[in-house]
């Protein structure tokens, strides 16, 4: 392989690198071309997979063309684009629930369909069943199909083990060798609350065994709890921040999902770096997490699969100069690793503007995780590890 990869000939480029690219975009700079993007007839110089040199057409062909050290790529007239960031994954489970489907048509919802022995236990007792071996397989896979559609780095949960020893096996399966794609890794532990195990009883190996576990095998960069009624009350969710906290994890949660439970606003108070689903949070505690540094993310996919409104509040909050991020929320239930996707029910049914759409699934959900120059966060810039897309233009 080339030290060096020389990307010339290209139509625009969205660079999204405006500011300081560790904090989101928000309002009116989501989509400010002049902000965001160069015309055509840009070059791109990568040296050992970190960019070195954007330059307008010819300035580095002149000095490079020719180099045995350098890889020529023509980009047609293509636009470039940041690769996409997926800031929301759960990539380790085994098991089928295409049933649900039907029961969902026959008038059931998530909390129902859980109740009668479906959604997330049902996954959690099919990865038990899996071997490691298996997980494994299954994970690379789905790593290759996010790749295959745009994606250069992925946030991945646990949270189908529910119990020590399946836990710590799905963060070790994340911790491949040389993945298809960038890997930051969530310890979920806090998915549901196992069968046939008491609730205090569950909370109580979360903090005094799992978490332990987790940390000294350095397995995780963050915590996160399925904080909804039902699930995981906000009293629970804050003991087990507080304690993953005091250990060195970063908070990221499951909140307002299926109704205003007040779980962005303390997701906020946790110091979290991202706030997940927050599809009926109020418009206050957005507000909150905004200026408080708290990422919400929506999960417009799991939206669509479960047959509901797709009426987020995307455009109200780039109209308030709120930062927000989008992502897959891959799962058993909602099988779809494509951001493309996600990026078009934004645009399509939600009436997001394409750039800004574009910033949601790139840069903003980058800045959520770590800032490591070796790790691509969704923009093109110099001293960074930057991937890119080339798309017709």
């Amino acid at each position: 392989m080339a030290d060096h990869i020389l990307v010339h000939n290209t139509g625009e480029v969205a660079t999204l690198n405006y500011g300081k690219t560790g904090d989101p975009l928000r309002g009116a700079e989501m989509s400010d071309r002049d902000l965001l993007m160069i015309d055509n007839g840009t070059e791109i110089l990568f040296s050992d997979g970190i960019v070195s040199k954007i330059e307008s057409e010819g300035t580095l062909t002149s000095e490079w063309e020719g180099s045995s050290e350098t890889q020529l790529v023509d980009a047609r007239g293509m636009a470039i684009i940041p690769a996409f960031v997926d800031s929301h994954a759960h990539m380790v489970w085994a098991g089928d629930r295409s049933d649900e489907i039907t029961m969902r048509a026959e008038g059931l919802d998530y909390s129902e369909i859980s109740n009668l022995g479906g959604g997330i236990r049902k996954t959690v007792s099919q990865t038990r069943d899996a071997t490691k071996d298996k997980l494994s397989e299954l994970f690379v896979q789905r790593l290759r199909s996010a790749k295959t559609l745009g994606t250069a780095r992925i946030e991945c949960k646990s949270g189908y083990g529910l119990d020590v020893s399946n836990e710590i096996q799905a963060l070790e399966v994340m911790g491949i060798s040389n993945p298809p794609i960038s890997i930051d890794r969530t310890w979920l532990g806090a998915h549901d609350i196992p069968h046939g195990v008491s609730r205090q009883r569950y909370l109580e190996e979360l903090i005094d065994e799992q978490l332990p576990l987790v940390c000294e095998l350095k397995l995780a960069e963050y915590v996160d709890v399925f904080c909804e009624p039902g699930w995981f009350t906000k009293e629970e969710t804050m003991q087990i921040c507080e304690a993953s906290t005091e250990r060195g994890l970063d908070v990221r949660l499951h909140v307002d999902e299926f109704q205003d439970g007040g779980g962005l606003r303390l997701a906020t108070d946790l110091g979290a770096v991202s706030a997940d689903h927050v599809a009926k949070s109020s418009m206050s505690d957005r507000e909150y997490a905004n200026e408080n540094g708290t990422m919400q993310t929506f999960l417009p996919g799991t939206q669509y699969v479960l047959g509901n409104r797709l009426n987020l509040p995307l455009k109200e909050c780039e109209e308030r100069g709120l930062a927000f991020s989008m992502a897959s929320d891959y799962n058993p239930n909602c099988p779809s690793l494509s951001i493309p996707f996600v990026g078009s029910l934004a645009v399509h049914r939600m009436g997001l503007d394409p750039l800004t759409a574009l910033v949601s699934v790139t840069r903003n959900p980058g800045t959520t995780l770590s800032q490591n120059i070796e790790k691509h966060n969704g923009t093109i810039e110099i001293g960074r590890s930057s991937s890119i897309l080339v798309l017709p233009s």
